[in-house]
């Protein structure tokens, strides 16, 4: 069970990582997506959002506090869903289901981060192959 909890640890925070490379190495192009959605200091917000992808991500990867990495993970993926994904206000039928496809694989994502946090805070350093125990 241990491997296989790493494994889906791996698996799991391989999307984050690669989209927060892109959140720190592009940051002006993705500052600016994110102006045009209305975000509010799109930079800071584009920065912020990049490292809290990284620090969140590497926690439940590694297993140090893999409990508040999944939350963190969750704290990005919620707010970034209603913000960056308002399929909602699209009137053009093809954008309102590009935006409708991300905004579901951010809320699944946000319930899959939630399933890693009960997990590592409710069994622990039980699952094995962390470096820490739980923070919560």
């Amino acid at each position: 069970m241990d491997v296989i909890a790493l494994i889906g640890r791996i698996l799991f925070v391989i999307l984050f990582l690669g989209s927060a490379a892109g959140h720190l190495t592009q940051t002006d192009a993705m500052a600016g997506y994110a102006a045009a959605k209305g975000v509010p200091s799109a930079k800071l917000a584009t920065l912020g959002s990049g490292v809290l992808m990284v620090v969140g991500a590497l926690s439940l990867l590694l297993g140090v506090w893999a409990d508040l990495g999944a939350v963190l993970l969750v704290v990005f993926l919620l707010p970034t869903a209603f913000l960056m994904h308002a399929f909602w206000k699209e009137t053009d039928p093809r954008a309102k289901q590009l935006e409708m496809i991300s905004f579901n694989k951010d809320v699944a994502l946000a319930g899959g981060a939630l399933m890693f946090f009960g997990l590592y805070a409710g069994v622990g350093s039980d699952l094995g192959l962390t470096l820490t125990g739980p923070l919560f």
